[in-house]
């Protein structure tokens, strides 16, 4: 068997985005979202406990520390000089099995993974909430770290992320950059939102709104005046923007309506797609809050947003991405539908770029 340190390498230099070690399986790596097996063994439950061993003496963490109740664990760690991982542990048929989250070191050139202009543009704003959703494993961690990189360049502020675990790491430029991780810095997302109005913050990255209580906390902060970054597993900026209102009360959510209108400032959807020539690319729904989104967001006619989006010279769909993405050559028509929200209108759109 490889030791874990020459598997991670290997993932590594190829360029993998995940690391499957589960018993009755070869060691599978996964790139552009395709299996590559890593060896020819498939490993046995034995095999599985010794590299996940071997992971956790790696991360300085007690093997111990895997909770027998919960049956998973999550946390990060670093191999200088090859990269930093982030590893859930997990049972699965009665036996123990990972899946390795491959970062590379350094942070990504937004150009070179196809972010646009306009979703960097985000870092501009002063105060108030940006939303960035998807599903999960779609690049929205890596999205908001080129917000954060262009933000730390360009502007004196203190920012502060709030992350489980941390996946990359900024280093101190024209900002401060302080980054907390659940568990290691700090007990809970909402125990880290509750500090930052001690510690300065100008700009928070809050790396999920997972809960009622943290979505609060996040809103009480925008209001007061930072700037704050956040995802959401949904997709679409209607679809999100009803998911924050739903999270809370029915009491309450006429008063929310008129909170999120008054502080969002965009919604930015995310979804990693597959090109003719085998890539994978982010798919961008890119929605600004102007005074016809406030409106609607405070009337509850959040289903009228993407019809107001595609009338609007400066807010995109996802649907329309992809029909310009299918006649630009660089999707398949299936890809299109596929990946589109109202497969309706995207149908009538591709076949009317047909028929110019």
């Amino acid at each position: 068997m490889l030791d874990i340190k020459k598997v991670l390498k290997q993932g590594v230099d190829m360029y993998a985005t995940d690391l499957f070690i589960v018993s009755g399986l070869p060691l599978t790596f996964k790139k552009g979202g395709k299996q590559i097996r890593g060896t020819e063994k498939t490993l046995m439950p034995e095999d599985t406990i010794k590299y996940i061993k071997e992971i956790y003496a790696i991360s300085d963490k007690s093997f111990d520390s895997f909770d027998k109740d919960k049956k998973d664990d999550d946390f990060s760690f670093s191999i200088p000089d090859v990269g930093r991982f982030r590893a859930n542990v997990f049972m699965q048929r009665g036996s123990l099995a990972t899946v390795v989250r491959i970062i590379q070191f350094g942070l990504p050139m937004a150009e070179d993974i196809n972010i646009p202009e306009e979703v960097l543009a985000f870092a501009d704003e002063k105060n108030g909430l940006v939303l960035l959703t998807g599903p999960a494993g779609t690049g929205k961690s890596t999205t908001l770290a080129c917000i954060i990189d262009k933000i730390n360049k360009e502007k004196e502020k203190h920012i502060i992320t709030i992350e489980d675990p941390i996946e990359y790491i900024h280093s101190h430029n024209k900002s401060i950059v302080s980054q907390r991780e659940i568990g290691n810095d700090v007990d809970s997302y909402e125990s880290a939102m509750r500090s930052v109005f001690r510690e300065s913050a100008d700009v928070i990255l809050l790396g999920e709104l997972r809960d009622l209580n943290t979505m609060e906390v996040a809103m009480t902060a925008a209001e007061t005046g930072q700037l704050i970054f956040s995802t959401l597993h949904t997709i679409g900026a209607a679809n999100s923007i009803d998911r924050v209102i739903d999270s809370f009360p029915a009491s309450q959510q006429g008063q929310i309506r008129l909170q999120l209108s008054m502080m969002l400032r965009g919604v930015i959807s995310q979804q990693l797609v597959p090109t003719i020539d085998g890539k994978i690319i982010p798919v961008f729904e890119i929605m600004k809050t102007n005074v016809a989104i406030r409106n609607l967001i405070r009337d509850a006619k959040t289903h009228q947003i993407t019809s107001t989006m595609i009338a609007s010279n400066d807010m995109t769909t996802m649907d329309a991405n992809l029909v310009a993405l299918k006649a630009q050559g660089i999707i398949t028509e299936e890809t299109a539908l596929a990946y589109s929200q109202n497969k309706e209108w995207t149908r009538k759109k591709l076949i009317g770029k047909k028929n110019v």
